[in-house]
């Protein structure tokens, strides 16, 4: 097709000008009835629609069936759901377990050993030893900005070891039991708990022996956050033991590997060749410790204060009702049960035979590249040989497009320069697609933000479809169907535009393929993955020689695109399924929409971008733009409708921290100038206290950053992240918050020290168990030392006042006595030297409310969820 028409374009040149424009002119009728009709174009459109509904969807949400304990006999060795799924039931029937509280100090902590005893009982004691044992830990540590002090936490640690064994290298699971206030936690976290639990049991009743001992630690105290993790790895006898640690936590539903190392891809190696259903992404991991998560597990105590490598795996289902009321037994499925149960015993089988743990120094060489094929299979390999791979690949393309462009060249008999300058003009638009392929869904953000409709996607994630995906296929084929449908040049054919229109994308995320490699961010295997499909379409058109056959050679390419598409479509369903939960807590400054708009707009340009341009082989392409922008008005008229309010009561709901708040004021002679008492809201989302007003009365209500210039923390008992308590909401009351029981700061002692520039203040705080400390030291004083974690003094440059300690107490609930340094500088300690703010915090399940706080609360709308309980704060001046 294409070397006739190119025959007849050389006679033209000989000829003279007015034949020459005949035969161009008879071109251009022979290009456009070569087009496939225009009624082929919506068909192939929805072709890549239906397979990412009849594929991907359908292999992102498989899961095995539950496997009965009636069916085990004919199944030894296989992980039981259902008898997981009576273990989750009892944990999830509990309620909130708050540290502190006598449900998870006493109850739960029964329950466990009453079902470690029963493992016992089965054991194969011929084989195993177990031993099992209640941790009191008490410790001080710095992490994320504040100092986390804790006493007597508690963690219920079983080490399960063949008799036979003699090595002292042991392999880590880890689980918590406890939960946020006001959540049972069935997903997060005796989702997991339930699994370490069946794990244990099948481990102890096999036949088979393993080498290293198993630790499997049921930690007490994640949400406080990771106070049992850090006392575990820090003090107990074990800790200097472990080797290797299996980490879980999450929502609930299919575990995703997200984190591993770091270094060791030795671990890597055995999560491929043991477990049955991975699932997992480099992708993950980077986003994750990039700090764009609003989460954090205890793999990050493990990693930093014991130097453990492993593997950081979380359930992903679930996220709406993470941390709420509705985190129950009935969202979790037993087929998501077997899945996790099936991987994380098969894991622990493999990973305490490895060889690698009786000495893993050796193999810590280097992060890893991995993710799963949708579900199917596990990719992996060194990020040394990712590098490799990605400049071998991005190369050799570029060197294959150069080819290509020669191989049009020669067919067509015209001058290099045509082919590099319709090359040139390619590439800048392939640019521009991308850049409006970004651009025009963070359009849609910033006007649908400007309306007040943001998080219009939160409860039918369908809309993203409209909002943001539609706009960014829109944006990615826009200029090149503008500039083929006007004016393209006819000294060469419309075929090989269009084939040089792939070849620009091919270039194009060849170098961003090499730019990220440079940054060192292992993702570029994204690139990679499109360009090696890419690479081999071209070479085998040009192999065949279908390369210069009009429209021949989209055939191959769109064949060739089957794989890049799934496997990115997978990805970032995988992404948006996770992220839309999450961004009902990303805060009020962030627009939410831009996160989930730019998820969208990369999915897009990986998965269509050489797909989506293919819409050219058919007439009337611009008529398919506007199909997609009618689409996108629909969509839009839609989600601006009561389809589009972001929140439905018990599955998508509205969050809001809110606390019962007594206020006190004290000054240096030690009298009251305030008291007063209000409601501390916290607001989670973009839209702020907006939904409330349908049915509260928020008469009075201010923006906390109006105080938060006078007063020390904005004169609130902010809990532990306080980062954001400018924009957080006070709503005074006139009635004082009655309090279960008072907070209790003492001055003990106060002495000057040899010094003279110098003071010791010794204190004694009571109170809940959960209680908080905010230092801010007067001008010309400096904080020396305390009896805290030293970190935060030790760098005053990163570290400014108000000076931040979260005190949490479990089983122990002795007052808490610490004491402070300071040094002056005129020595002077008769006038003030130190503000100190005291909050307490009565989180417990048990805790009552008084009336009026009951009345309120009651008014709040049937879509919100409040993590709430009453508060004191007192600001005393020393």
């Amino acid at each position: 097709m294409g070397a006739p028409t190119d025959g007849k374009t050389i006679q033209a040149t000989s000829i003279g000008s007015d034949s020459a424009n005949l035969i161009i002119e008879l071109e251009g009728r022979e290009r456009a009835a070569k087009q496939f009709p225009w009624y082929y174009g919506p068909t192939y459109l929805l072709f890549w629609v239906g397979l990412f509904f009849a594929v991907v969807i359908p292999l992102f949400q498989a899961v095995p069936t539950a496997l009965k304990i009636a069916e085990e006999s004919a199944s030894p060795g296989k992980f039981v759901a259902e008898r997981a799924q009576g273990i989750l039931l009892s944990i999830s029937q509990m309620g909130p377990r708050v540290v502190g509280d006598h449900v998870n100090e006493v109850t739960i902590v029964e329950y466990m050993l009453a079902e470690i005893a029963k493992v016992r009982s089965a054991m194969r004691d011929d084989l195993f030893d177990l031993e099992c044992e209640v941790q009191r830990v008490s410790g001080s540590y710095l992490h994320n900005g504040l100092v986390n002090h804790y006493q007597g936490v508690q963690n219920v640690i079983v080490k399960l070891s063949t008799r036979t064994s003699n090595s002292s290298s042991y392999l880590l699971v880890n689980s918590h039991y406890d939960t946020k206030p006001g959540s049972p936690g069935a997903g997060d976290d005796a989702y997991m708990v339930a699994v370490m639990l069946e794990v244990l049991r099948q481990m102890a009743i096999s036949a088979d022996l393993f080498l290293h001992p198993i630790v499997f630690l049921f930690n007490g105290g994640e949400e406080q956050p990771m106070l049992g993790s850090h006392g575990f790895i820090t003090q107990h006898r074990w800790s200097a033991n472990c080797k290797a640690l299996i980490n879980l936590d999450g929502s609930g539903g299919r575990e995703l590997l997200f984190q591993g190392g770091p270094n060791h891809p030795w671990l890597m190696e055995h999560y491929k060749k043991s477990i049955p259903h991975p699932f997992a992404t480099t992708t993950g991991e980077e986003i994750f410790q990039a700090g764009l998560i609003p989460s954090d597990t205890d793999f990050r105590i493990f990693r930093d204060f014991g130097v453990v490598p492993g593997l950081d795996m979380a359930g992903i289902y679930n996220g709406f009702v993470y941390h709420t009321e509705f985190d129950r037994y009935t969202v979790i499925s037993g087929g998501a049960l077997q899945s996790t149960g099936d991987n994380v015993l098969a894991l622990v089988q493999s990973i305490s035979n490895a060889h690698e743990m009786y000495d893993t120094a050796p193999y810590s060489e280097g992060h890893s590249v991995f993710f799963d094929f949708i579900g199917l299979f596990f990719v992996f390999y060194k990020e040394s040989t990712g590098v490799v791979l990605n400049i071998c690949f991005s190369i050799g393309a570029m060197l294959l497009v150069c080819l290509s462009l020669w191989r049009m060249r020669k067919v067509s008999g015209h001058a290099v320069g045509t082919f590099a300058g319709a090359f040139g003009v390619q590439f800048l638009l392939a640019l521009a697609g991308v850049v409006l392929a970004l651009a025009l869904p963070l359009i849609m953000c910033v006007l649908y933000d400007a309306g007040d409709r943001t998080l219009t996607y939160f409860s039918n994630s369908w809309l993203v479809i409209g909002l943001f995906i539609c706009p960014s296929v829109i944006g990615l084929i826009l200029p090149l169907t503008l500039y083929l449908t006007l004016r393209p040049s006819e000294k060469i054919t419309h075929a090989y535009h269009l084939q040089i229109a792939g070849h620009a994308y091919c270039v194009l995320l060849a170098v961003l393929c090499l730019v990220t490699t440079a940054l060192s961010i292992r993702s570029a295997y994204l690139f990679l993955i499109s360009i090696v499909f890419y690479v081999g379409a071209l070479i085998i058109n040009l192999v065949t020689r279908l390369h210069c056959r009009g429209y021949y050679w989209s055939f191959v390419l769109g064949a060739s695109q089957l794989m890049p598409f799934l496997y990115h479509a997978y990805l970032f369903h995988m992404f948006i399924v996770i992220l839309i939960p999450m961004v009902g807590r990303f805060g009020v400054t962030t627009n939410p929409d831009t996160i989930i708009a730019v998820l969208c707009a990369f999915g897009t340009i990986l998965s269509l971008s050489f797909a989506a341009p293919l819409i050219n082989m058919f007439r009337r392409p611009k008529s398919m733009l506007g199909g997609l922008a009618l689409a996108m008005f629909v969509f839009c008229m839609i989600s601006v409708s009561d389809v589009g309010f972001p929140y439905r009561p018990k599955t998508n709901v509205m969050r809001v921290d809110m606390m019962q708040v007594h206020r006190r004021f004290f000054e240096h002679d030690g009298s009251m100038s305030s008291e007063n008492s209000g409601y501390y809201l916290h607001m989670l989302d973009r839209n702020k206290d907006g939904p409330l007003h349908d049915t509260m009365n928020l008469t009075g209500l201010t923006r906390l950053g109006e105080d938060c210039d006078s007063e020390l923390m904005c004169g609130i008992p902010c809990y532990r992240w306080c980062s954001a308590r400018k924009e957080a909401r006070w709503l005074p009351r006139e009635e004082p918050v009655q309090l279960p029981y008072p907070t209790v700061l003492e001055l003990v002692n106060k002495t000057v020290l040899a010094r003279s520039d110098q003071a010791r203040l010794e204190f004694r705080l009571s109170g809940p168990p959960n209680m908080g400390l905010f230092f801010k030291p007067r001008s010309g004083v400096k904080l020396l030392r305390w009896s805290f974690a030293q970190g935060m003094l030790d760098n005053p440059a990163r570290y400014r006042p108000p000076l931040q300690v979260q005190i949490t107490y479990g089983i122990d609930s002795t007052p808490i006595e610490f004491y402070v340094e300071l040094s002056k500088d005129n020595g002077n300690f008769d006038e003030p030297v130190c503000e100190l703010g005291v909050s307490g915090h009565y989180v417990g399940p048990r805790v009552e409310r008084d009336a009026l706080s009951e009345q309120f609360l009651a008014t709040l709308p049937d879509y919100t969820f409040s993590m709430q309980w009453p508060s004191s704060y007192a600001r005393y001046v020393y």
